[in-house]
């Protein structure tokens, strides 16, 4: 199997994240293969009663993306530790549509996310951010 230049791993910090990065770290061990490890996060909403300062709003989005940093460290860190070249990506928007477009701008070869496994009901509200990527980077 030929390498992969460049993997992108999306993760959302639940334990059905694990396997997938566990897969991808494999899949970039040993040819020099870049790991971006990736979460988005959806910017604060405001109620159309709501009503807040331009700084505070900024405040709470830095908030939001300095968690996903220090979340990310330690995924980076496992790379790392494999020999893996790693980079993190904090994203911000819908998972599916993010994480595709920072897929496109990264110029990645492979997406990798692991799934809740949902089924019947449960699927049906909650869905899925793995299908919401696949129409989109597929071309």
């Amino acid at each position: 199997m030929k390498a992969f230049h460049r993997i992108l791993v999306a993760t959302d910090f639940t334990p059905a994240s694990d396997p997938a990065l566990e897969e991808a770290i494999e899949m970039a061990k040993g040819n020099g293969t870049e790991l971006l490890i990736a979460h988005a996060y959806e910017p604060p909403v405001l109620l159309p009663e709501q009503t807040v300062s331009s700084e505070t709003y900024d405040e709470w989005d830095r908030d939001l993306r300095n968690d996903v940093v220090e979340r990310l460290q330690p995924l980076l860190g496992k790379a790392r530790h494999e020999g893996v070249r790693a980079r993190g990506l904090v994203l911000s928007g819908a998972p599916h549509a993010a994480i595709a477009e920072a897929a496109r701008e990264s110029d990645a070869d492979l997406i990798v996310m692991g799934t809740h496994g949902r089924s019947g009901l449960k699927h049906l509200w909650l869905g899925s951010v793995a299908e919401g990527c696949t129409p989109s980077v597929a071309t």
